[in-house]
């Protein structure tokens, strides 16, 4: 076996563009894991249908996050960790807004949710940006 591989066969690798796979899972997971527990908390209380849109837009945003870690291998970081960073703060945004809406009857800030969706649609252009460098990049 190959002194630089792991006991999983496999050579490590460091940098930027294997910390992209680490942060894609890390927020697939958190994402996930919260759209999972909200979606359980919305099908047992009274205001549920508030709940749920934030539990969708977290699981709807798992995979995206894995995709993106996944793609930062072959993109690289300069528009991956932009992307990461504009979808992971437009959920809380868009997110915290509509639940704290839900158990305190207002808002976070004024268009605190508006400024979430917008970072959204910003992240989902730079993931764009990602998938034509990666494509530039292959020549």
């Amino acid at each position: 076996m190959d002194k630089a591989a792991g006991s999983h066969g496999f050579k490590e690798r460091k940098g930027p563009r294997a910390a992209s796979l680490a942060i894609g899972l890390l927020l697939a997971g958190l994402s996930g894991a919260a759209g999972v527990a909200l979606s359980a908390v919305a099908a047992h209380v009274p205001s549920g249908g508030t709940i749920e849109i934030p539990a969708r837009f977290l699981l709807a945003h798992a995979p995206a996050f894995l995709a993106l870690g996944v793609a930062g291998r072959q993109a690289g970081p300069v528009f991956v960790f932009p992307a990461f960073l504009f979808m992971a703060l437009g959920l809380a945004l868009f997110c915290g807004d509509l639940l704290w809406r839900a158990g305190q009857g207002s808002g976070l800030f004024a268009m605190a949710a508006p400024a979430g969706g917008t970072l959204l649609i910003v992240g989902w252009a730079t993931t764009a940006f990602a998938g034509l460098a990666a494509l530039i990049r292959r020549g």
